[in-house]
């Protein structure tokens, strides 16, 4: 089980590596501030760009496949299954190309947006989901309650994009131009990794279910 909470750490922080060099390799092309970290999914990056998120999607699946292991969360579960959408979400996302406005709206660019708010609302109710019988617990509170607050914080930044958008038709700008969206984007995706991290780790930390029901047994 903790070799599972590894490798999927493991891939999780390649996938990471990868999306942020390119963000750093393209700063002169990609403005952070204003444009999305899916623009990257367009032209001849486009497969480095799908790389990283294929190497999250298939990390996240393997910490939840460790939290099951080690009975933090069950198998199809509310949790589970927030944390399947999320890595599905993800596939999504990197296999089909966000909207080129320079030629206009697509239907990948449609699957694609459907596919980004899948994964965006579903990392931070597979965090708040799979912590909270844990909060009290005198052993696994710490981690528990690190991973709800990441959680938490991940919504925070969802809200704050549904809140712009509400300004947005208030005030007759595009919802996009009301604030600096690749900025909070980026705000938002770090938020939630940090969350599947913690995941991560609390699934390394503990030791597999069959180890500890053989020490309650013997």
């Amino acid at each position: 089980m903790r070799g599972a909470a590894r490798a999927g750490l493991t891939a999780v922080g390649a996938g990471v590596v990868v999306i942020t060099g390119l963000d750093v390799a393209r700063l002169a092309e990609v403005d952070p501030f204003r444009r999305t970290i899916s623009e990257h999914g367009l032209g001849e990056h486009g497969w480095i760009f799908t790389l990283g998120v294929i190497l999250l999607a298939a990390g996240s699946v393997a910490i939840g496949v460790s939290l099951v292991r080690g009975k933090l969360a069950a198998a199809w579960s509310a949790g589970t299954l927030a944390l399947l959408a999320w890595s599905a979400g993800l596939v999504v996302t990197g296999w089909f190309p966000k909207h080129d406005w320079s030629v206009g709206p697509s239907l990948n660019g449609s699957i694609h947006r459907v596919g980004s708010l899948v994964a965006f609302l579903s990392l931070p109710l597979a965090a708040l989901i799979i912590s909270r019988p844990w909060l009290r617990h005198p052993e696994w509170r710490a981690p528990a309650r690190i991973a709800a607050w990441l959680g938490l914080g991940s919504l925070l930044w969802v809200a704050g994009i549904a809140g712009a958008i509400v300004l947005a038709e208030n005030s007759g700008l595009a919802w996009w131009q009301v604030m600096p969206l690749g900025l909070v984007e980026r705000g938002l995706a770090a938020t939630e990794v940090a969350a599947l991290t913690a995941l991560g780790l609390w699934a390394a930390r503990r030791p597999d279910a069959t180890r500890l029901d053989l020490a309650r047994t013997g």
